[in-house]
């Protein structure tokens, strides 16, 4: 224990002894935080439309005015025919096209229905599924909103409708920065913890400090405790800092215990940085092992259910996220905040990433040559 002791002093001083280090670790999290979920929205607004109305009539005029009105899309393009504004689309002037054929109020009138094309440029697969699905939303609330007047004069007979209500659980108001920051959270904790854990041994080696330490009576075990420990606290403060800041930023409070948030991160950056300090008894410089963990943290963050659902990906990508300790901690992160979970909820990935921590740990323990 005493050996472990000054082990930790030594680690402690080298960290408060490099003041750019310790102020990337405590305020590029803190920056990251703030800029990336106001970066990153999953709501499109102002999408470019090109409108062709063959028909120019009351009723598409009226359409026209539905589909302007909502904020989701702006008009940017007004054309006589469809080759002007497929025209328009190929001059990235504009991401969607909506016809409105000619005789459409009199078809809608007449014979109760009428059709309308809608086409979107799909080079950025997310905004045309997206702009697709808002205009067929509105032009539904609009053909409902006709419906409704007509029944009322009465120009049809009433027909058996079906009333949808839905409810929106754990995030009523749709606020994708409830869902995306807990995700934000857990990932910036894994880039410091990961990163750093990744460079400490390596570091030692290219110092030459790593013969001295070799020669001491300081165990192996004792060697790898004195190397995670110090990064274990520093990654609870970052976690402690990004509650304060998803709080003061988003007004973000946990539905469920901050309690259980700190077990299982605990238990998690011991998994965390016992993966790092694994990959650093591999490499002999720190070139080799900023390499090693810029490869797997892109594999930790694409895989990790964070910027794309889990569910939405190939079997054999889905299979790859079993053994993704990321995804765990976010899945947990997000459970707990916005969804209150309890222990016995999350006992699933208690087991999994206490599993990940002592095998990882262990590795680094067996991998790490002690010589004297």
């Amino acid at each position: 224990m005493r050996a472990l002791k000054f082990l930790l002093r030594k680690e402690f001083i080298q960290i408060f002894r490099n003041k750019l280090i310790l102020r990337a670790i405590l305020v590029v999290p803190v920056v990251q935080l703030i800029v990336l979920p106001l970066a990153v929205n999953y709501e499109m607004r102002n999408i470019n439309l090109s409108v062709v109305d063959l028909d120019r009539s009351e009723y598409s005029r009226r359409l026209i005015n539905k589909i302007t009105s909502t904020g989701y899309f702006r008009l940017t393009d007004f054309s006589e025919s469809y080759q002007k504004a497929l025209n328009v689309v190929e001059q990235d002037k504009a991401d969607i096209i909506i016809t409105i054929p000619q005789g459409f109020e009199h078809e809608l009138v007449r014979e109760n229905k009428s059709k309308i094309m809608i086409e979107a440029n799909a080079i950025s697969g997310q905004t045309a599924g997206l702009a697709v699905a808002y205009s067929n939303s509105i032009i539904r609330d609009f053909n409902n909103d006709i419906r409704l007047e007509w029944i009322q004069q009465p120009r049809m007979n009433a027909q058996p409708v079906i009333e949808i209500v839905s409810s929106n659980w754990f995030n009523p108001k749709m606020n994708y920065k409830y869902f995306f920051v807990p995700g934000i959270l857990a990932l910036l904790v894994t880039i410091v913890g990961f990163l750093l854990a990744s460079l400490n041994i390596v570091k030692e080696k290219e110092a030459g400090t790593i013969e001295q330490l070799n020669v001491t009576p300081i165990k192996k075990h004792q060697f790898i405790l004195g190397k995670l420990i110090p990064f274990w606290i520093l990654g609870l403060v970052i976690l402690s800092i990004g509650f304060v800041v998803s709080y003061i930023v988003y007004g973000i409070i946990p539905v469920g215990g901050y309690l259980l948030i700190y077990l299982f991160a605990a238990i998690y950056l011991i998994a965390l940085l016992g993966f790092g300090l694994l990959t650093s008894t591999f490499a002999e410089t720190q070139q080799q092992a900023m390499f090693i963990s810029y490869f797997c943290m892109m594999i930790f963050i694409l895989l990790g259910g964070l910027f794309a659902p889990i569910e939405n990906m190939p079997d054999w990508a889905q299979a790859l996220t079993y053994i993704n300790p990321v995804s765990y901690f976010i899945e947990v992160m997000r459970m707990i905040v916005l969804k209150g979970s309890g222990f016995f909820d999350l006992l699933k990935h208690f087991g999994i990433i206490v599993l990940f921590a002592i095998s990882f740990n262990a590795l680094a323990i067996w991998n790490y040559k002690k010589t004297t």
